[in-house]
């Protein structure tokens, strides 16, 4: 499984994101838009991103990547198929995707920025968009606790 991160601006999100990714096996993480790198334009450690990760952008690929849309674009040529997380009039509750039904390493899973989400037309390239059911008043999960549940029931799931 990669995963694309399109626009996630917090150093401390996209570093819990560096550690789960580790412990559920990510393949790769895309850094697209604004989301910061581990390390800045100087080449200096992100500090924030760093102490959140406990050392995992030292153990998980990842590629900077400015445009969300061409990703998408060349991993769905390349046979990935593409599933976002997202709440959208299309989507269907996280678990109730069937894993059974696609290689876990053909998989991109894309997670969006905190407040704005995925964009639509990203949304419209996705083959599938799955939410986490949310009972409560709050209408969502921050972005890191969303994808360690997604991100496991992908791995895990039926």
């Amino acid at each position: 499984m990669v995963v694309i991160l399109d626009n996630i601006r917090s150093l401390h999100n996209v570093g819990s994101i560096f550690r789960t990714a580790d412990g559920v096996g990510v393949e790769k993480l895309y850094l697209c838009g604004v989301t910061p790198a581990p390390k800045d334009r100087f080449g200096e450690v992100q500090p924030q991103l760093s102490k959140v990760s406990l050392g995992a952008e030292k153990t998980v690929a990842w590629e900077k990547v400015m445009s969300t849309s061409r990703l998408v674009t060349s991993l769905k040529k390349q046979g990935f198929k593409i599933i976002a997380l997202e709440q959208a009039r299309d989507s269907v509750p996280c678990y109730s995707l069937q894993t059974t039904n696609y290689s876990l390493d053909r998989v991109a899973l894309v997670l969006g920025a905190e407040v704005e989400g995925i964009a639509p037309a990203i949304l419209k390239k996705c083959d599938t968009i799955i939410e986490i059911p949310m009972l409560g008043v709050k209408e969502s999960l921050n972005v890191s606790v969303a994808f360690g549940i997604a991100a496991y029931g992908l791995r895990y799931g039926k």
